[in-house]
C-alpha cells in the first residue's frame, strides 16, 4: 500500500522476492491515525463490489504490507481480482 499515492487506485498484482503475490494499492490519504488504512478498505470494498463491513484489516496496520480479509464468495472475489489485475496490466501495455 502506498499512502499519499496521488489517487485511490489498484495498480495490479506484484510478485515479492519471496514468491508471494500481493495486490498493489495506492491511496491519497496520509498514513496518520489509520486514515490510509481506512481508505484502502473503502477502495477494496468498492472495487470488489462488497459492503465496507465485509473488508477488514487483519495485520499490518503500520506497515505497507497488509493482510486483509474480505467476506464473500471466494470464486466471485477471485474472478473480480483477476479482472482488475488484467485491466491494469493492459493499461500499462503488458
Amino acid at each position: 500500500m502506498t499512502p499519499r499515492g496521488g489517487r485511490d487506485d489498484i495498480d495490479g498484482i506484484e510478485q515479492l522476492a519471496d514468491g508471494r503475490s500481493v495486490l498493489k494499492v495506492r491511496v491519497r490519504a496520509i498514513a496518520d491515525g489509520g486514515e490510509a488504512n481506512k481508505a484502502v478498505l473503502v477502495l477494496l470494498a468498492k472495487s470488489l463490489g462488497v459492503p465496507k463491513a465485509s473488508v477488514r484489516l487483519l495485520s499490518g496496520a503500520t506497515s505497507r504490507l497488509k493482510q486483509i480479509a474480505v467476506d464473500g464468495d471466494p470464486a466471485r472475489l477471485g474472478e473480480t481480482l483477476r479482472q482488475l489485475a488484467s485491466a491494469k496490466s493492459k493499461d500499462r501495455g503488458n
